[in-house]
């Protein structure tokens, strides 16, 4: 028996492997429809292989795991000996995930308890750290729920995207916003807020946005202890560089990860991606 509360995830939590092992979190992969084949997040096909098809304007679509594929990782938590599930994905506004999951725990072998964090990327991964580390400390189904759910509430993400042109496309913000952002020629910051991705600021070229992205995540960590991560899409040298200057910036830093975003993600926000979600200990 591993412990007594499992936790899932799912694959937009883009946690690295080594820390999800370490906790013993179990992450249910999304699937990315590239043309006509449908390939799962994370196992078939890279970050690299959708920005190629993306940039190719091959089509793109995503879709959730179905509950038959949430029911079997519930069930074999139980089998290695879990005596309760918590169930933690990304906002129910992006993806039914959540509704699978749902509809999954109905006829699960042990309770689960299924969290709509509102969060996506790392905004998500630090909500699973935190109800695994709550789980780990004998802690209680309530508990790591409660746990996962704070982390959550302190926990900010913030964007830069080279266009608004592919979350348009794929319904995650209005029309209205994208044409404008297109028209005036500014290069758009972005923030989760209520489990949307909404418009943050409008800056006029990539080199002011980035550095406003920078003192945006400064503003918010403050001087607490934070932990930090930092996502692109086929952008290393830029996601690299802002780690450094955030390593350097941010006082109170516990934990930095800076890592490539998925295709789930990816295929909504386009190559160029810079991210930094900044969550309070």
């Amino acid at each position: 028996m591993s412990r007594h509360v499992a936790i899932v995830t799912d694959s937009t939590a883009y946690l690295p492997l080594p820390t999800m092992e370490r906790h013993a979190i179990t992450a249910v992969p999304l699937t990315v429809v590239l043309g006509d084949q449908a390939l799962e997040e994370g196992t078939e096909i890279s970050a690299r292989s959708l920005a190629l098809a993306l940039q190719k304007r091959r089509p793109v679509t995503t879709s959730r795991p179905s509950p038959e594929v949430f029911a079997g990782t519930y069930r074999r938590c139980a089998e290695a000996g879990a005596t309760g599930i918590v169930s933690l994905h990304l906002s129910s506004e992006f993806s039914g995930t959540y509704d699978a999951a749902v509809m999954a725990a109905k006829d699960a072998p042990v309770p689960v308890r299924v969290v709509d964090t509102g969060m996506v990327a790392m905004a998500l991964g630090f909500c699973a750290l935190a109800a695994a580390e709550a789980a780990e400390a004998s802690g209680t189904l309530d508990e790591a729920v409660a746990a996962a759910e704070k982390r959550a509430a302190g926990t900010s993400a913030y964007f830069y995207v080279d266009t608004l042109d592919y979350l348009r496309r794929g319904g995650r913000i209005g029309a209205a916003q994208a044409l404008l952002g297109s028209a005036l020629a500014v290069k758009p910051l972005l923030q989760l807020d209520g489990g949307r991705i909404e418009l943050l600021e409008k800056v006029r070229t990539a080199s002011k946005a980035i550095a406003r992205l920078e003192e945006i995540a400064v503003d918010r960590a403050g001087s607490s202890q934070v932990d930090i991560a930092v996502h692109h899409l086929a952008a290393p040298e830029r996601a690299a560089a802002l780690a450094e200057r955030l390593r350097d910036r941010v006082p109170g830093l516990v934990d930095l990860h800076v890592s490539e975003v998925g295709a789930v993600i990816g295929a909504h926000t386009g190559p160029g991606l810079l991210g930094a979600v900044v969550s309070p200990r």
